[in-house]
């Protein structure tokens, strides 16, 4: 398992999978949408295939690169308990600030955004 978080701690390869969530594509693409040369693009490709979250389709003197799911699920089922934690801190945040009163809105805040008030003002 650690092999994937270990790839998907640089950025670029996280781009790299944003851009193959879209379709699959091109390494010449990619470099382009990246901004790097074409072998420092090319070697974070053959990490991410060592790692199984990409695979190449050769056709012809192309090669496509695309997308494989099956590492992400597992990764996404290892943070399931995680999400479980984050959400019910979310949920108990919400209970708490239900429980706070409203504070009012001072008159001058009101005024102030409401379209066109500043411009009364100004004329008075």
């Amino acid at each position: 398992m650690s092999a994937p978080f270990d790839v998907l701690a640089e950025p670029t390869r996280r781009r790299i999978l944003d851009l193959l969530l879209e379709r699959p594509r091109l390494v010449g693409e990619l470099t382009g949408q990246l901004g790097l040369s074409q072998p420092g693009t090319s070697k974070h490709l053959r990490v991410l295939r060592e790692a199984g979250l990409v695979r190449v389709r050769p056709d012809a003197q192309r090669r496509w690169y695309e997308l494989r799911p099956e590492p992400l699920v597992e990764l996404d089922a290892w943070l399931a308990p995680y999400r479980r934690l984050w959400a019910d801190s979310l949920d108990a945040l919400e209970r708490h600030l239900d429980t706070m009163p409203d504070a009012p809105v001072p008159p001058q805040a009101r005024d102030d955004d409401v379209p066109g008030s500043q411009q009364k003002k100004d004329l008075s």
